[in-house]
């Protein structure tokens, strides 16, 4: 690698790591805004959300990286080709490919990190999102209870607590559990404290009153068509228990997604999860998806580099060459997109994946050899002195 070659690279590296930290940086601050009402309902700390949000940032910038590549690949050269820097290099006797070997070099690091974090990275910062979520909402709502605050466990079950002692002890205790249907529950208890179970926190109440709704069937010998009552039922108690772990059945057992699974778990599910038809063709079309798409950092940077690189130089010519390869990428996008939702629904589409992926990218480098197969039409110069024809 010569000293022009470091100093194209310098630049591809430095634009590179700017704009995709700079963008991930703007995603990751849209979609923090999500999880800002979580964070606050239960209590959370500003260093809790900054690491719950944060494992979202693989997950950015493994969608981004084939963007921003064909960004900073097309902006640098097209500002050095402004600048006339490309014009004295082409003089020097640099061919086209020779002074995209730079960009070249910088694809393929693209197309390396986007494996890496396609097949590792993600699915293990998506897996440590997803656990550490289901944690704050079914289990450590529980335990951070704040005094004189109605603390909403997933929807269906509230604590209050009037005040909370130093060692823990909660004082002037409210539960309203409404988890089972049709007879909620609401219960008073003069202390309580939050331990362990071994399916979660619980409260453990002391001296209270459970106060519960049950529906009474109509009587023997009713006329039919009659609805049954309801009854309010009082129990005292020096002690009860309720579960805090799970605010509703439903999430008793937590389903992993796509973005949880490898790539072998993706094409080949356990048959033990008895996941639908459509489930199991969303999910091969999401390997194959994850597969191919580090392969569009390539494809769009040879993009990139065949509008940059190639046509006549222009004084005024790059705002034109920005337009056309931005149009071109966006149009990749859109397209890669509908490929995508088409082979998440029927897996004889997933070819289609790896054509948009490969396809452009050796139309793109082509074009930048300088078409060859391609037919060229030459204007016809007379030779001096020979006349004009009149008429």
């Amino acid at each position: 690698m010569n000293r022009i070659d470091r100093y194209i690279l310098r630049q591809l590296v430095g634009g590179l790591l700017a704009v995709t930290f700079g963008l991930a940086a703007l995603v990751w601050l849209t979609q923090s805004l999500r999880f800002i009402e979580l964070v606050l309902d239960r209590g959370l700390s500003l260093a809790v959300f900054v690491q719950l949000t944060g494992l979202m940032l693989p997950g950015f910038i493994a969608v981004i990286l084939p963007i921003t590549t064909f960004v900073v690949v097309l902006f640098i050269y097209v500002r050095m080709n402004s600048d006339r820097e490309l014009v004295v290099m082409r003089a020097a006797g640099l061919s086209q490919l020779r002074l995209g070997r730079p960009a070249m070099l910088l694809a393929f690091a693209s197309v390396a990190l986007g494996y890496a974090l396609n097949l590792w990275l993600v699915p293990m910062s998506h897996t440590a999102f997803r656990i550490w979520q289901y944690e704050i909402r079914n289990e450590m709502a529980a335990i951070l209870v704040q005094e004189g605050v109605f603390s909403s466990v997933g929807g269906d079950l509230t604590v209050y607590a009037r005040l909370r002692d130093r060692d823990g002890t909660l004082r002037g205790i409210l539960v309203h559990d409404a988890r089972e249907a049709g007879a909620p529950a609401t219960i008073l208890a003069e202390e309580g404290r939050i331990s362990n179970g071994p399916f979660g926190p619980r409260v453990t109440l002391l001296k209270g009153v459970r106060q519960q709704m049950e529906r009474v069937p109509p009587p023997a010998g009713s006329p039919p068509g009659t609805e049954p009552t309801m009854r309010l039922s009082v129990l005292s108690f020096n002690e009860n228990s309720v579960d805090l772990a799970r605010a509703t059945r439903q999430e008793e057992v937590r389903f992993r997604d796509s973005r949880e699974r490898g790539v072998q778990e993706l094409l080949h599910p356990d048959p033990a999860e008895q996941l639908r038809p459509r489930e199991i063709a969303r999910f091969v079309g999401e390997a194959h998806q994850r597969l191919a798409a580090p392969l569009t950092a390539l494809t769009y940077a040879l993009v990139g580099m065949a509008v940059a690189l190639t046509g006549q130089f222009r004084r005024h010519g790059g705002g034109l060459r920005l337009a056309v390869g931005v149009g071109l990428v966006v149009a990749l996008l859109a397209v890669g997109l509908t490929i995508g939702n088409l082979a998440t629904r029927d897996n004889a589409f997933t070819w289609l994946i790896w054509v948009h992926a490969t396809v452009p990218g050796a139309v793109a480098l082509w074009w930048l050899v300088g078409a060859p197969g391609l037919p060229r039409f030459r204007r016809h110069v007379m030779p001096p002195g020979q006349p004009m024809a009149s008429g």
